[in-house]
């Protein structure tokens, strides 16, 4: 089952919406929808995995003492 939702956007980006729709061939609720949908299979794949490595510091931080001090 679909539930509409409703959203206001400048008269700006709508023009651009309704032209790139129209563009395509498809409605302007269809172009939303895909979209919405490729940026949710997108998010979906992100763990919190892919920031292992990222941070700098001392690799063996989580060992070391001294640096939780209550």
């Amino acid at each position: 089952m679909s539930h509409p939702l409703t959203i206001r956007i400048p008269a700006e980006l709508s023009d651009w919406l309704a032209d790139e729709a129209k563009r395509a061939g498809v409605s302007p609720g269809k172009l939303v929808r895909d979209q919405l949908a490729r940026a949710k299979a997108e998010a979906g794949g992100k763990t919190f995995m892919q920031l292992a490595g990222r941070i700098k510091g001392p690799k063996n931080l989580s060992q070391r003492k001294g640096y939780a001090k209550a």
